[in-house]
């Protein structure tokens, strides 16, 4: 069995069961953990494209007001439904917007992105029905037609759903990778002109990974307003965006786990130098990242691969 699905499936099982006893504090950073590193999971893919996107904002801002407009514009509270909003929104939405970025490289390609960001957050500001700047609040009411407020541990039942569908969405990246086309993002990054010589479409490619990661991106915001129970528009702001490309670079792209690993270090340090040092808590965030691209330049995961090499005989 790949041991990389092993991993993911007992990471997933471990939490499910560890957070019927975790204090409400530690279930509530894990869920923006898993969050952020399922947005994240996207963000590696297009890395291994060769690509970073400044803009991903849009698509996590897009998903958590597409699953929380669901009940105000149509009378839909239910949970699935919700996710099931966010990923018709995105995937609609970059793949419209795909056909424009994947003509784009480098610096145009990750400006060009954080544009459209930009502009989703000024229309959502000027929005006086959407709540403007101060948004709205979110209420997944059933969850698989069981009403959360009526059961004893509804909050849980929103975390095991957002443990499950992290490891869904990192499963399956997972095995997209292993694939024909999955393989061919990092032949892209290292020669585009060898991989169209090979018979395949560069511009098809990266078009498929960016609906892709936006999808994920997407699913992460969803899952983010429905656990928060509000949103606005900062979601889609240049600073969330530069979270997204922060975690990344502080994950590393090496395996579909080291997303979940970067949003777990960054949701830690973040809150807890926030709760002890509300002053200086950029200050400290700054430090870790100097720390890890001085001495783990490929992300956290590279650690691992050390190690791994250290004990190989």
């Amino acid at each position: 069995m790949d041991r990389t699905l092993a991993f993911i499936s007992i990471g997933a099982v471990t939490l499910i069961l560890s957070g019927y006893a975790m204090p409400q504090w530690a279930v509530f950073l894990t869920t923006v953990s898993l969050c952020y590193g399922t947005v994240v999971l996207g963000m590696i893919l297009l890395v291994r494209t060769g690509l970073v996107s400044f803009g991903h904002g849009l698509y996590f801002c897009l998903g958590a007001y597409a699953a929380g407009t669901l009940k105000p514009f149509f009378g839909l509270s239910e949970l699935v439904f919700m996710l099931i909003a966010a990923i018709l929104v995105t995937t609609i939405t970059s793949f419209a917007l795909g056909f424009l970025l994947r003509k784009y490289r480098d610096i145009f390609f990750a400006m060009l992105s954080l544009a459209f960001s930009m502009i989703l957050y000024g229309l959502l500001s000027k929005s006086t029905e959407l709540g403007s700047t101060d948004g709205f609040n979110v209420t997944a009411e059933t969850a698989f037609g069981i009403a959360l407020s009526e059961l004893e541990y509804g909050r849980y039942l929103i975390f095991v759903i957002t443990v499950g569908t992290s490891w869904l969405c990192c499963t399956l990246l997972h095995l997209y990778l292993l694939s024909n086309k999955g393989k061919l993002a990092e032949a892209i990054r290292d020669n585009e002109l060898r991989v169209e010589y090979l018979g395949a479409s560069v511009n098809n490619i990266i078009h498929i990974n960016y609906v892709i990661s936006a999808v994920l991106a997407g699913l992460g915001g969803a899952l983010m307003s429905i656990s928060i129970g509000h949103i606005d528009p900062e979601m889609s702001y240049w600073t969330t965006s530069g979270e997204f490309v922060f975690i990344t670079i502080m994950s590393g792209s090496s395996s579909v786990i080291a997303p979940f690993l970067g949003a777990a270090v960054f949701t830690s340090i973040r809150s807890f130098a926030y709760e002890y040092s509300p002053d200086t808590w950029q200050l400290l965030l700054g430090v870790t990242m100097l720390v890890i691209i001085v001495f783990l330049p490929e992300g956290l995961w590279s650690l691992f691969s050390k190690i791994k090499k250290k004990g190989s005989p």
